[in-house]
């Protein structure tokens, strides 16, 4: 006679619970990937057992997810208000804060309309809506995404932007449509009968304005929506969570998103250093540059470039302060970190840079090329139709090709010329092409004309991650666009983040401009070049770029370079 005891609710549950563990275990494989664990614990015999397993079962974990995303106010290092974003994500069942990043925050092109009080309010009314995107559509639409996927995470938010974008733009199209009546038809008047006797002062008349062509009108600025700056920094914080996820630098993180995977060798983007200041920010009358910058001899180290080009600076000063044609002390400029000296004359900045080049025995057009940023889009005087090269002194785009041409020919160190006219000048970008692109390159800054048809004569651009440009934006820009794209930083950078340096370097780009020695937002970039080109260099992986391409350098100039290296080697 068999006899089975009746179980207790207490044994019930137990034997319940035993089984459903039993079988959890079972589903997920826990016995084998134990037994495993055990087994190479056991061969490896590391000296750290629980931090060997640790490791084993991170491995083997599921990917990191994007648990939620924070916006929030900051200060960028003019102490301007601007916005931060951070990711957070669960790895291992815990949630981490992994990056944060904030792109300079730019409301659009320079309103000279517009009072500091009003500009404040439009910064920070953009910063505001920034950390409300972030904050809960974003958060909401990236929660649960691998970090590690920035294209489709870079889609996301360029779709949300665009929903965000055609949004707007209806609602400014109502508002219009509200705010005006319906126009009155339109009366058409015949046309006066033309007459072979005309009034002599109007035949003058005549004959003056088809002389002088008039300024073309400046095109409408591209609209910064509100909100945008969110964009770029989540992508832009997402990119270096990626990085950290898969304990590799960032540089190559971007490297292989750009090329399907970690190219085996890298190079040092050549550094453009602003050397002086003079634009209507800096004391003297000279407006037409806002920045005199040194471009270093290919194949510098970036340790080899600083002290070289803070020797320079020191022998600027000692000739400013000694020399009674100026009679003004240069002083740091604090949006581009360069010294700021008084000039009357667009001479007077490069021979001081000749002279103080010629006391230290640097060759000037060998060892050292210079560029000019002219900044001449806020130089246009549209009331006279000319541009207000210093003050008091105008001169129309015509007679600013002839200027430009003749001080090219008097400084051969001058390679290459950012933004000399306005994009709406296309014919003088072509004349002065045509006049000196032998030897000096053309320059557009595109950060606010990104998506504007290209202008004839230029052979490279500069382009700042700012806005809703991505991450993908910009591997996507500098692919189809080889060696013509050169990354340049903005005034209102953070202190802290020197992402520039790895993107530079990650895309492979031939230049970066990185602004002047001096303030804490552009010296982290600088040493931050130093320490990827020395990793490289240890590592291995680091080539030297001696011999440069298009865009700051035209082909005859290259021959030369190439020619001189020869002759140096065999003299060597």
């Amino acid at each position: 006679m068999s006899y089975q005891r009746c179980l207790s609710k207490e044994e019930q549950d137990f034997y319940e619970t035993k089984n459903a563990a039993a079988e959890f275990y079972r589903l997920n494989r826990i016995p084998q990937e134990i037994e495993r664990a055990l087994n190479e614990l056991f061969f490896h015999n590391p000296g750290d057992v629980h931090g060997y397993l640790a490791n084993y079962f991170t491995n083997i974990s599921a990917p990191p997810r994007i648990s939620r995303l924070k916006g929030r106010e900051v200060y960028d290092a003019r102490g301007e208000l601007s916005i931060e974003a951070e990711v957070f994500c669960i790895v291992c069942n815990k949630e981490k804060s992994m990056a944060s990043a904030g792109l300079p925050g730019h409301c659009g092109p320079k309103k000279t309309s517009m009072d500091g009080k009003a500009k404040s309010q439009e910064r920070a009314d953009h910063v505001m809506t920034a950390v409300q995107w972030i904050s809960a559509p974003l958060n909401n639409k990236l929660k649960g995404q691998n970090p590690c996927d920035q294209s489709d995470i870079d889609h996301i938010l360029s779709n949300f932007f665009m929903e965000r974008y055609v949004e707007e733009r209806n609602i400014c199209n109502m508002v219009k449509e509200e705010s005006c009546p319906p126009s009155e038809p339109e009366v058409v008047l015949p046309s006066p009968i033309p007459t072979q006797n005309k009034d002599k002062k109007s035949v003058d008349k005549g004959k003056k304005s088809s002389a002088e062509k008039p300024l073309p009108p400046a095109e409408p600025p591209e609209p910064v929506l509100p909100g945008s700056w969110a964009i770029g920094s989540v992508s832009l914080a997402v990119a270096k969570t990626g990085a950290q996820l898969q304990g590799i630098p960032f540089y190559k993180h971007i490297a292989a998103l750009k090329n399907r995977e970690t190219p085996a060798q890298f190079h040092i983007p050549v550094p453009l250093v602003t050397l002086l200041s003079c634009g209507k920010t800096s004391p003297g009358k000279l407006n037409l540059f806002e920045e005199v910058i040194l471009i270093p001899r290919a194949g510098q180290r970036v340790k080899q470039i600083i002290p070289m080009t803070l020797e320079l600076q020191k022998e600027m000063m000692r000739i400013t302060n000694t020399s009674t044609k100026t009679g003004a002390t240069p002083t740091i400029h604090c949006d581009s970190g360069a010294l700021a000296v008084s000039s009357e004359r667009p001479e007077q900045p490069l021979d001081l840079i000749t002279e103080a080049c010629a006391n230290l025995g640097l060759a000037l057009g060998t060892d050292v090329h210079l560029a000019l940023n002219c900044g001449a889009p806020e130089l246009v005087d549209y009331s006279k139709g000319k541009y207000e090269v210093a003050t008091g002194v105008l001169k129309s785009p015509d007679e600013l090709v002839d200027m430009y041409r003749i001080l090219i020919s008097k400084y051969p160190a001058v390679r290459a010329i950012i933004d000399p006219f306005r994009r709406e000048d296309a014919e003088q970008w072509e004349k002065l092409s045509s006049a000196i692109g032998d030897s000096c390159s053309l320059l557009a800054d595109s950060t606010y004309k990104s998506k504007a048809l290209p202008l004839v004569g230029v052979r490279g651009h500069i382009l700042k991650h700012i806005h809703e440009t991505t991450v993908s934006d910009l591997v996507s820009i500098t692919s189809e666009h080889q060696g013509s794209v050169l990354m340049g930083t903005t005034c209102s950078e953070s202190c802290s983040d020197d992402s520039l340096s790895d993107i530079a370097v990650g895309l492979g780009l031939d230049y970066v401009k990185l602004g002047g020695l001096s303030g804490a937002e552009r010296m982290a970039k600088y040493n931050r070049l130093i320490s990827i080109e020395e990793e490289l260099d240890q590592q291995g992986n680091l080539v030297s770029k001696e011999k440069h391409s298009p865009p700051l350098f035209a082909e005859e100039l290259q021959e030369q370079s190439t020619a001189t290296e020869r002759a140096l080697s065999d003299t060597a």
